[in-house]
């Protein structure tokens, strides 16, 4: 097999055959631990390490010999339609346990599915029917026809779009919906998209650059942005697989208005709509507000402190609802209206003053801050001073000097 090896194709190829590594330990770590976010990052790693593919090649002699030339040309490695869906889908499973790649999600992959159909098309037209090149008289391979990569680029972008808006409705959901919505807020989504924002702009960034400073060898110079982009990937791949946050609220979103979001119970379903809608956007309105609120602000303040729910560091909605015998709606509604406050802050209340009237009892002497933070129900140190700085105005330690 022909493969120069050389500073750009092999520095390349490494970066290419980590990529291929990492695709298959998320594979296997998907099917090893049902989670099927590492799925879509599986393919997400492979299909932008086909990206890289070419150049890789093209520097090792694939480009200058048969029959090696024509596996390339006739051969697909940039799938640009694809990466937009599937880095979509990576969000979505990543956030809602409860997704699902059903028919509505396939037409996603309908732009990536028709590139395959015209690439298959060229293949049987030049080799099968008219035995020499047609559509690669140009000798220009079709992956890098500008209305593909321009057309391609735009799609990433808006798949990248609809993916901060979906993290956007889930940052607002879970704070309605959870306690310990900091242990669940995903830094890595932040983090990953960050780095398939800087995938997006690293060609508007090369092209610039070569405006200023043209480069004479216009695919040497190219080779560094395959580069970058490579290391980027590696990024990706590498925090991706070490990811171990997992939500375990399932949701579904409301059609056409996204401030409404069905929970899901612990079988992916729900019975009536109705019953399970969290408004994300407009429940602390008065204007919005629903019958009997303060009786039902009696029923839960009474069942909060009577049991001392807050101690449970993962305390739900859901699971209030259930001790109350009512639905997620109910509760939801009645906190956000009665107490003006999300249900994250409105617990973490409970236990910040659970935190003070531990100080208040000396205990702050014999045991660590946040040793009295992880009894009263929080579950991180950031989490505690977050709140309690947000409850008191003062730091734990400078509330202590003070008071």
């Amino acid at each position: 097999m022909v493969y120069d090896f050389n500073f750009y194709s092999s520095l390349l190829l490494i970066t290419f055959s980590q990529g291929i590594i990492y695709s298959l330990l998320l594979l296997k770590k998907g099917i090893s631990s049902g989670n099927k976010s590492n799925y879509w990052l599986s393919v997400f790693v492979f299909l932008c390490s086909c990206y890289v593919a070419p150049w890789m090649l093209g520097f090792a002699g694939w480009y200058d010999n048969q029959p090696y030339r024509d596996f390339m040309f006739y051969t697909p490695f940039q799938h640009l339609f694809f990466i937009g869906p599937v880095i979509f889908f990576y969000t979505q499973s990543l956030l809602n346990p409860a997704f699902t790649f059903i028919k509505k999600e396939a037409l996603h992959l309908i732009p990536g599915i028709l590139y395959l159909i015209y690439n298959l098309v060229i293949v049987v037209y030049d080799k099968l029917i008219l035995g020499n090149y047609y559509f690669y008289e140009s000798g220009v391979d079709k992956d890098f026809d500008s209305w593909y990569q321009y057309s391609g680029q735009i799609s990433m972008a808006v798949y990248f779009i609809l993916s901060i808006r979906y993290y956007n409705l889930y940052k607002k959901l879970i704070v309605q919906v959870a306690s310990n919505a900091d242990a669940v807020l995903f830094q890595w989504i932040k983090n990953y998209l960050i780095a398939f924002l800087l995938m997006l702009l690293l060609p508007f960034l090369f092209d610039t650059l070569d405006h200023f400073f043209p480069n004479q060898n216009q695919y040497k110079g190219s080779w560094w942005f395959y580069l970058a982009y490579s290391l980027v990937l590696y990024y990706i791949a590498i925090t991706g697989y070490a990811n171990a946050v997992k939500t375990k609220i399932g949701f579904k979103l409301a059609g056409f208005d996204k401030s409404q979001i069905f929970l899901l119970d612990e079988n992916r379903s729900f019975i009536v709509e109705e019953e399970n809608t969290i408004d994300v956007e407009h429940e602390i309105f008065k204007e919005n507000q629903f019958p009997d609120v303060d009786l039902w602000k009696t029923r839960i303040e009474n069942l909060i402190q009577t049991e001392n729910l807050y101690q449970n560091p993962e305390l739900s909605l859901a699971e209030i609802s259930k001790k109350l015998n009512t639905n997620a709606s109910v509760i939801s509604k009645a906190v956000n209206q009665g107490f003006a406050m999300n249900f994250n802050d409105f617990i973490n209340n409970y236990r910040v003053e659970a935190v003070k009237e531990r100080f208040a009892n000396g205990e702050h002497k014999k045991s660590t801050l946040l040793g009295i933070a992880y009894d009263c129900g929080f579950n991180s140190k950031a989490t505690f001073n977050r709140a309690f700085k947000k409850n008191t105005g003062f730091s734990p330690k400078n509330y202590l000097i003070k008071f």
